[in-house]
């Protein structure tokens, strides 16, 4: 039974069609598989792949997520004026998608955050860091602490990508972006997001040393 792929807003004009049937997705037959199959047929969709959001049978999936036989699978750009970008990924992320997601003509200030790791932490060295979330809350968790800003800082927008697997010293492993009307909130509302993701946000850290491991939070 035929996938049915439906494309919206920037989406739709990438892949110059509305819909289309996908008869077989390759092995594991995950939305990544999809997306890699989606991006051979249409190559002008894969610089928004950072940006969508997949769907399948209307409920947002994970990229490791199984497509069932004949579902319907959904390419969701972000929404016009406002949504904003909250992803947990296996891949860098960069600064361009999150301050893509918040840039805005209304909003004249605009900071961003990188998070690096560290090569040392708490007087040890860092051989490297291992990030595991439980994904589909941590984004519903960024997008509330997005929501959060912008009713303390009316006119705010947060974008927040979160990187997940083992990382390396310099590697990047979180790109925030906020913008808001004026500079003041916006280098508030960063602030804020970082705070708001270490306390809030199901995604956890292990440090590995050269002599041993542990948990971040829990001690050594």
């Amino acid at each position: 039974m035929p996938f049915s792929v439906l494309y919206f807003a920037s989406a739709r004009e990438r892949a110059g069609l509305s819909s289309e049937d996908v008869t077989a997705i390759p092995p594991p037959g995950t939305v990544r598989a999809l997306l890699e199959l989606l991006g051979e047929r249409h190559p002008a969709l894969r610089p928004l792949f950072p940006h969508l959001r997949v769907a399948v049978n209307q409920a947002f999936a994970q990229l490791e997520d199984g497509v069932p036989e004949g579902a319907e699978v959904a390419l969701i750009p972000p929404v016009a004026g406002g949504a904003g970008l909250f992803r947990v990924v296996d891949r860098p992320p960069t600064l361009e998608e999150v301050v893509a997601a918040v840039k805005d003509a209304a909003r004249g200030g605009l900071v961003t955050f990188t998070g690096v790791v560290r090569a040392e932490s708490r007087g040890q060295r860092v051989v490297r860091l291992t990030y595991e979330a439980y994904g589909a809350m941590a984004e519903r968790v960024l997008a509330g602490v997005g929501q959060q800003a912008e009713e303390r800082w009316p006119g705010a927008q947060l974008a927040i990508v979160h990187r997940v697997g083992v990382l390396v010293p310099g590697d990047v492993a979180v790109t925030i972006a906020a913008a808001a009307p004026h500079r003041a909130e916006a280098f508030e509302a960063c602030r804020f997001a970082i705070e708001r993701l270490k306390q809030d946000a199901p995604i956890w850290k292990r440090e590995t040393y050269l002599d041993g491991e542990s948990w971040v939070g829990l001690g050594p």
